[in-house]
């Protein structure tokens, strides 16, 4: 059946897309992973509402977005300005025209039909000395975890009903993205967790807003996620082709 991707975005009646705890995940994510970005230009595989190239821009210049959704292409190109070059495009058909020194999959791959066609894709569309991050929610999340002890998912990486509707096909942990990015062919510089995460979003969200969290607690989860990578919200690999 061919997928809606201007629809896969979109709220549901019991999950939202994004929540407030995933605007202040990706601070934490650019904190992670800017030590490791190369000089050059970017390509940023999906886009949602754009945050994350907004939060690209103060690194790089040159910013390219390929997005499969006209809506989200729509709302993202008026949230960033005008140095972001937008292509409207599933991945799979896509044929940039120049290669990049930075390529972005931010919780992308585990929305891809077929992860090992695209990351092969990649790997002609880097530098020779081009690095790709790629960040996916983490099937070993301590929150994550919790549920499955409580009964409400039925083993740490299923695939629950609500991440369905909105597009996820795999939930990876730390050793199920390094081997998908090393059957492609890829070579892992580094890898880790991003954010300590003991509660679900909406509980994050719910107790920051109440006051009973602040940004010290995230920067706390922040630190214990480096010792912990395994528990936390993402998990992350860096990789040359």
């Amino acid at each position: 059946m061919a997928r809606d991707l201007n629809t896969e975005y979109q709220d549901t009646e019991n999950r939202l897309y994004a929540y407030d705890f995933d605007y202040i995940h990706r601070n934490y994510m650019i904190k992670a992973l800017s030590c490791y970005f190369r000089p050059g230009n970017v390509l940023e595989m999906g886009c949602y509402h754009g945050e994350f190239t907004k939060k690209l821009q103060p690194f790089f210049q040159d910013i390219t977005v390929i997005e499969g959704s006209s809506d989200l292409i729509d709302i993202a190109r008026k949230n960033v300005g005008g140095n972001v070059d937008f292509i409207l495009s599933r991945f799979e058909e896509a044929a940039p025209a120049k290669r990049f020194d930075n390529i972005f999959l931010v919780h992308t791959l585990e929305h891809l039909s077929d992860p090992q066609l695209v990351l092969k894709k990649i790997r002609e569309w880097l530098t020779p000395s081009g690095r790709l991050f790629i960040v996916v929610p983490n099937a070993n999340a301590a929150s994550r975890q919790i549920a499955v002890n409580m009964g409400l998912i039925d083993f740490n990486a299923a695939v629950t009903e609500g991440e369905k509707n909105h597009g996820h096909r795999v939930t990876y942990s730390l050793d199920t993205l390094e081997h998908e990015a090393l059957q492609a062919g890829f070579q892992v510089e580094q890898r880790g967790g991003i954010l300590f995460k003991p509660l679900a979003n909406f509980q994050f969200d719910s107790a920051y807003r109440a006051g009973i969290i602040n940004d010290a607690f995230f920067d706390g989860c922040y630190k214990l996620g480096m010792k912990y990578p395994d528990l936390t919200a993402s998990v992350f690999v860096v990789c040359t082709g």
